[in-house]
């Protein structure tokens, strides 16, 4: 149903993407920044100290002004593209919303784009699949991101990108995005699998920062640090990805929803299946945010 002039929804499709792959290499992007389709947006939320001896995300803004990779625009994706109306953290904004921001950075209809953060890529993947739910197939994440352009030493910017705002034209992937009703369907489903992305501590149990401790029910673990290598922050290959998730018991020709405790780390994992050519691949938005805080939905611990 027409919504807007530039928002839709209709029957999935499947445009053609401007990059064969959902990473693309530090020496392809040095080679391609004075592209005038090329938009590359820091996605980096870091960890601040708080005063009683606890620490908070906040977004790197701070960090992206002091220096970033030339013509790179900022993104603060906890407060531009999260949901400030509902209860639980980091859930989709609405699909004006996420338009409106995209298009005032010049990201949209007839545009590519690169994502990059200063972690580990799950701020740079959440944005990718945030872009992939809303039709937009043009983008890529810097494998390696920040730290590893900064440690190739290549060049460095402090100045703000000027691009024109485009239109972007929404057409919503629903099958993208899992909700709770989704995750309790797969539940019962053997054909599917759960796989949760956060620490071998919280899915045990051992640790947790949610209203109760464990997995959901029935799901697996593929820790999403575990598909980075630990000395230069790119992707490991594909060869080494993929018996990752295989050993996890994942199978190319099933269903996959991921998740972690906001939906963050959940897309790296995203990222990663997509890159092994896994087709049906779904993002639970909720997470164990939403999932832990109801005692009438099952958890297990070890």
């Amino acid at each position: 149903m027409l919504e807007s002039p530039r928002l839709w929804e209709s029957e999935p499709h499947k445009p053609m993407s401007a990059f064969a792959e959902p990473l693309v290499t530090t020496d392809w992007l040095q080679d391609n920044l004075a592209q005038s389709d090329l938009r590359i947006i820091d996605c980096s939320v870091v960890m601040r100290p708080t005063d009683d001896g606890g620490y908070t995300f906040v977004g790197g803004g701070d960090e992206w002004r002091a220096g970033h990779i030339p013509g790179s625009a900022f993104i603060d994706v906890l407060q531009e593209l999260s949901d400030d109306t509902s209860p639980l953290p980091m859930m989709l904004p609405t699909p004006e919303r996420f338009a409106t921001v995209m298009e005032r950075l010049g990201v949209g209809d007839g545009s590519r784009t690169v994502l990059y953060d200063r972690s580990n890529h799950a701020w740079a993947a959440r944005v990718w699949w945030m872009l992939r739910v809303h039709g937009y197939e043009s983008a890529a994440v810097l494998d390696g991101g920040w730290n590893k352009w900064l440690a190739e030493g290549r060049s460095v910017s402090s100045e703000v990108p000027n691009h024109k705002p485009c239109r972007f034209s929404v057409q919503l992937r629903s099958e993208r995005v899992a909700t709770r009703e989704d995750v309790q369907n797969a539940m019962s489903d053997s054909a599917s699998i759960l796989i949760n992305a956060l620490s071998p501590e919280e899915h045990s149990g051992e640790s947790t920062r949610f209203a109760r401790p464990g997995r959901i029910a029935g799901s697996v673990n593929v820790y999403c640090q575990s598909l980075v290598d630990a000395d230069d922050f790119s992707y490991h290959s594909t060869d080494q990805l993929r018996q990752i998730f295989s050993a996890a018991g994942a199978e190319p020709d099933q269903p996959v929803i991921t998740y972690c405790g906001a939906g963050i780390a959940a897309s790296s994992n995203a990222l990663a299946l997509h890159l092994l050519g896994y087709q049906d691949v779904a993002v639970y938005d909720g997470s164990l945010s939403e999932w832990a805080a109801d005692p009438e939905l099952p958890m297990e611990t070890d």
